[in-house]
């Protein structure tokens, strides 16, 4: 085994700081809406079961491959994957890897942010009192006038970006676990408000049901894809940063029991945000299959209806919120370890550029939603800016980062090399480990990637 190499960026103080931060990685926008509405719509509880197979088969190993990437080379992701190619006696193209993941990170950080800026303004919005008795028709419509504006959108996406420059730039002690290691905390603590909250509606009971009831007859093909991928993508997999903190891991922690602790905390979370939303829905009448429309066009309609709804929904919109934060940071950091490290930058200078640049790139997400909406010129595939970066990061990147992860992780390292840094003797649980991310998650993240370009069909 060679030296044991240590990062120029630091190291977390502690494996619960790793926790958090990664936790808070994984934990976004989509926890909040997508996986409760998903589990509704295929299958109840059926489908969380069918989730939670899938986070041990896939997400978890995927993960702890990845974890151990990033502790091992202890540099940006492509400084890793050319580092431990080398070390393999392998091609240094697995650098790549590292490319690819770092680059679906920054497109998703440029329309992330656009949309983390929205969750700032509804939260002034609720909390002054502007959907106070708002109908349906005139909750749309203030979305509509919102979105509509890209004066507006560009102030609020200015402002998430600077909040998360000014975390990464601060370095990763005094920036990213300083800031996760109460933001995660708050974010708990406004879920556990919010389901408690929810409690005292008439309708708690029917939400535990449409989430927890388990109804076989809706698992089809489809549903095991869409639980395969929701496993896959609520990880935060395949983009970089959680090989980035990887990188910052003691080499005491144990990464089988954190990777697993991070996989639980990401489903409660997702969970237990379905037990703050659903009530409500249920309680005013709403539409549970609404999607990514429940956050900003069906939620404010019962927090306009319901008794001290302007302070419930600004504690909403704070949650939300606090999960984009945590996440963004981990989409910058991969891009600024690489300016550091490669170009000798300054952390503050390579945080500022890599935010710029974000910025801009955002600007192109944000205008695809109001000037240039239905201009052939600036539509690719039918698809504006923020639709194309969101398909293609979510379609092709990722699950391809994650895929080779997997290969490299199983088929190129070593079987001394993985379980040296996984810290398993060689037993059944890193037999089990190996078999997974060497046969298991390579099949099971090729049918994702299949099935999200639109060439496999179930």
């Amino acid at each position: 085994m060679p030296a044991r190499r240590t990062s120029i960026h630091g190291e977390w103080s502690s494996r619960l700081a790793f926790i958090l931060a990664a936790t808070g990685s994984a934990v976004g926008l989509g926890n909040i809406w997508r996986f409760p509405y998903v589990t509704g719509e295929s299958g109840g509880g059926a489908f969380v079961i069918l989730y939670l197979v899938c986070v041990a088969a896939i997400g978890l190993p995927v993960m702890m491959a990845e974890i151990m990437l990033g502790r091992r080379g202890r540099q940006s992701p492509i400084n890793t994957m050319r580092t431990l190619a080398r070390e393999e006696g392998r091609s240094p193209a697995w650098q790549y890897v590292g490319w690819l993941g770092m680059a679906a990170g920054f497109l998703i950080l440029s329309f992330y942010s656009v949309i983390a800026g929205w969750t700032l303004a509804y939260a002034l919005r609720t909390v002054s009192g502007v959907f106070n008795g708002a109908t349906a028709e005139g909750v749309a419509a203030i979305f509509e006038e919102f979105i509509s504006d890209p004066e507006r959108l560009l102030a609020w996406h200015t402002i998430f970006m600077v909040m998360t420059t000014i975390v990464v730039s601060r370095g990763v002690k005094s920036g990213l676990e300083q800031a996760v290691r109460y933001l995660m905390p708050a974010l708990f603590v406004l879920l556990v408000v919010m389901v408690g909250y929810a409690m005292n509606t008439g309708q708690f009971e029917q939400a535990v049901n449409y989430l927890f009831t388990p109804d076989f007859s809706k698992i089809t093909s489809g549903v095991v894809l869409n639980a395969m991928g929701q496993a896959f993508f609520s990880l935060s997999l395949g983009m970089g940063a959680i090989m980035i903190y990887g990188s910052y891991l003691s080499h005491t922690a144990s990464i089988p029991r954190t990777a697993a602790i991070i996989a639980l905390m990401d489903t409660l979370v997702a969970i237990l945000a379905g037990l703050a939303i659903f009530p409500l829905v249920f309680e005013y009448g709403l539409a549970p299959s609404a999607g990514p429309g429940l956050i900003f066009q069906t939620l404010p309609i019962a927090f306009g209806q319901m008794p001290g709804g302007a302070l419930v929904g600004f504690l909403f919109f704070v949650l939300l919120v606090f999960a984009a934060w945590t996440s963004a940071i981990s989409l910058v950091e991969p891009v600024v370890a690489w300016l550091v490290e490669n170009r000798g930058m300054q952390r503050v200078k390579a945080a500022a550029l890599t935010g710029l640049m974000a910025w801009l790139c955002g600007i192109l997400a944000l205008l695809s939603l109001n000037l240039w909406s239905g201009d052939a010129r600036f539509t690719f595939f039918d698809k504006g800016f923020l639709d194309l970066f969101d398909w293609v990061t979510s379609n092709v990147m990722l699950p391809l980062g994650g895929l080779l992860i997997s290969v490299f992780a199983a088929w190129i390292m070593t079987r001394e090399s993985s379980r040296g840094e996984l810290g398993l003797a060689n037993g059944m649980g890193y037999t089990l480990w190996r078999v997974l991310v060497r046969y298991v998650t390579p099949v099971a993240i090729g049918l994702i990637l299949l099935n999200k370009t639109g060439i496999l069909t179930p």
